[in-house]
């Protein structure tokens, strides 16, 4: 028997990680698991002015962008939990794919569940892709849900 006690849902607040989010609750109520719901504030974030040792970052400090992702991630678990779900919000900062798996290794998560694209051939190859990072690397399963009006095309 397959027993789950702690699912991470990592989220970017978008309308797509929204189409998971129903997926990651089912689960949590259905195994009476843990909800870990986790946000990684891009490293990426902030463009240089300049390269070398005097360029200068554009836009707001980064301790700034992780105060408004808290913020976010508080509103968002106000809108989306309620007593019934044993969640647990976490924001961090870093390259996303990496470090849902280091907090998915950390925490012991039994299964991520996240949102993906489902972009294909070149696409997939120039932009990359979170989920299919994660998917590869990570040290427990993963189940990603692709957005509810994705047509299924035939390769």
């Amino acid at each position: 028997m397959i027993k789950l006690t702690k699912i991470l849902y990592p989220t970017d607040f978008s309308e797509l990680s929204l189409v998971a989010l129903k997926y990651a609750k089912s689960f949590a109520e259905q195994f009476q698991a843990q909800l870990h719901v986790l946000n990684v504030l891009d490293e990426a974030y902030q463009y240089w002015l300049t390269m070398g040792p005097e360029g200068l970052p554009m836009g707001p400090d980064i301790n700034q962008m992780l105060d408004i992702s808290r913020k976010q991630m508080k509103d968002f678990v106000t809108e989306n939990f309620d007593d019934r779900h044993r969640t647990i919000a976490t924001v961090i900062s870093g390259k996303p794919f990496i470090e849902i798996i280091r907090y998915a290794r950390d925490e012991k998560i039994d299964m991520i569940i996240m949102a993906t694209h489902g972009r294909s051939g070149l696409k997939s190859v120039m932009l990359g892709s979170v989920a299919d990072r994660v998917v590869r690397k990570a040290p427990c399963p993963v189940l990603t849900i692709r957005s509810d009006t994705h047509d299924f095309v035939l390769p």
